[in-house]
């Protein structure tokens, strides 16, 4: 796979997701893109846990700015951390946005403690058409040999 065919697309709200996807780049050196809602989550947690909450509750879909060309991609590294139990909005949203058929999707995703609960499943569901691989998965910021993990998951599902 040339490296032009791959492109990171992830959502932080704390910075957790974003180190995983900027050492992603590092060691592949492809495009990244960190989707930005139109309305900016609050900068305080309990607010920011209470708006997602009401908005994975009701199926609201807040709108992103950010705008991207998926068509010339053929992996797409998906970045998101767990929000009660599914994919953020912002990442929920962008999957709503594209058609990825056809496309293979390497998932990371960041926890505060609840693993991955419905991530993967809510991805699929959201992606029916496209290749899932295996995720990778890590606790808060990871640890401090993180850029290790992440190269040994890029060699599981053979990017690396």
């Amino acid at each position: 796979m040339d490296l032009l065919d791959k492109l990171i697309v992830y959502y932080s709200w704390s910075g957790n997701t974003r180190k995983i996807a900027q050492i992603i780049k590092e060691l592949l050196g492809c495009d990244i893109v960190e989707l930005e809602p139109e309305q900016a989550y609050p900068s305080s947690y309990r607010q920011t846990v209470e708006e997602a909450k009401k908005e994975i509750r009701s199926g609201y879909r807040r709108p992103i700015k950010t705008r991207i060309d998926v068509g010339k991609y053929q992996l797409l590294f998906l970045g998101s951390p767990n929000w009660w139990g599914t994919l953020a909005v912002p990442i929920i949203t962008f999957l709503s946005q594209h058609d990825l058929s056809n496309k293979k999707i390497a998932p990371f995703f960041s926890h505060g403690g609840g693993g991955i609960q419905n991530m993967l499943e809510d991805l699929k569901r959201l992606c029916p058409n496209s290749e899932i691989l295996q995720p990778f998965v890590v606790y808060g910021g990871g640890k401090k040999d993180l850029k290790k993990d992440i190269e040994a998951w890029l060699k599981r599902i053979q990017v690396l």
